[in-house]
């Protein structure tokens, strides 16, 4: 199930932002972004990450912002002067000249941070807002889960009543699978032992019956909406349930020998589709 949070936290001298998005997937697969300060505790993000969203495409970037002079990095005097002296001698060598201070700036360890990772009460904070930003992810998920819910109990309900409508033509299938032999009967003009016949009649209306596939169809709608309303990481179980709907419809088509009946069931067949799409977004 997708999800997005994103939280702000201002401390002393840099801003930190913190922004988490997920995306639908069978295992957890975390993806970090983090500056080299916080970079010691990618043990502890991903574990904070993997305590509240199970499973999903994960990606969490922490960016840091430095803000005031006490977070800035420092100029390494000492070193600088050292770059300073060498880059004069080799101007004068080679009779060359060039903004001497830009290319010292950019000597490695002139610019030096006076940390080199966040403090003890930092990280506390930073941790604290890593927390808040899941909570407003998961709050997002469950606006996401309520609109899913009310998508598929509608989808639910349309093969219902699809399967209602099943019912009256059931009569009228009957009696066409009787006129039917009827008529090849007379066809042939012979002689025919009406107690065999109706052994016959019984036997075809025996194989196109759709009593059983009916009530298992409503006993696997009902378990559906069971599993809906229970939560608890469903999704598989969802999946699984919609299989066995699909096999139960599919049954209904086979057997139909109607008209009528192979539309709705089509119309069956297409609102399934739509429910088996929406649960692969579900935990």
């Amino acid at each position: 199930m997708t999800g997005f949070g994103k939280k702000i936290l201002k401390l002393s001298g840099k801003k930190v932002t913190i922004e988490i998005k997920s995306l639908n997937s069978k295992q957890a697969d975390i993806n970090l972004r983090l500056p080299s300060f916080y970079r010691s505790k990618e043990g502890d993000i991903r574990q904070v990450i993997s305590e509240t969203l199970l499973r999903g495409k994960i990606d969490c970037n922490i960016n840091m912002e430095i803000t005031g002079m006490e977070s800035a990095p420092q100029i390494n005097s000492d070193l600088a002067e050292g770059y300073l002296l060498q880059l004069k001698a080799l101007a004068e060598k080679t009779g060359t000249s060039g903004d001497a201070l830009g290319a010292i700036l950019r000597m490695p360890d002139v610019m030096q941070s006076q940390q080199d990772e966040a403090s003890p009460e930092e990280w506390q904070v930073v941790l604290e807002g890593l927390k808040d930003t899941l909570a407003i992810l998961m709050d997002f998920r469950a606006t996401e889960g309520g609109r899913l819910v009310e998508d598929l109990s509608l989808r639910l309900q349309n093969i219902e009543d699809y399967l209602h409508q099943v019912e009256p033509l059931e009569e009228e299938r009957r009696q066409r699978v009787k006129d039917k032999l009827q008529r090849s009967l007379e066809q042939l003009k012979a002689e025919v032992d009406q107690d065999r016949f109706e052994q016959e009649l019984i036997y075809y209306l025996e194989k196109y019956d759709i009593t059983e596939e009916k009530v298992r169809l409503q006993a696997h709608l009902d378990y559906f909406r069971e599993l809906m309303e229970a939560g608890n990481m469903a999704g598989k179980k969802l999946g699984f349930v919609s299989q066995e709907i699909g096999r139960e419809i599919n049954t209904l088509g086979s057997k139909a020998n109607h008209a009528e009946m192979q539309k709705i069931v089509v119309n069956m067949k297409d609102e399934l589709e739509k429910i088996k799409e929406q649960a692969l977004n579900i935990l």
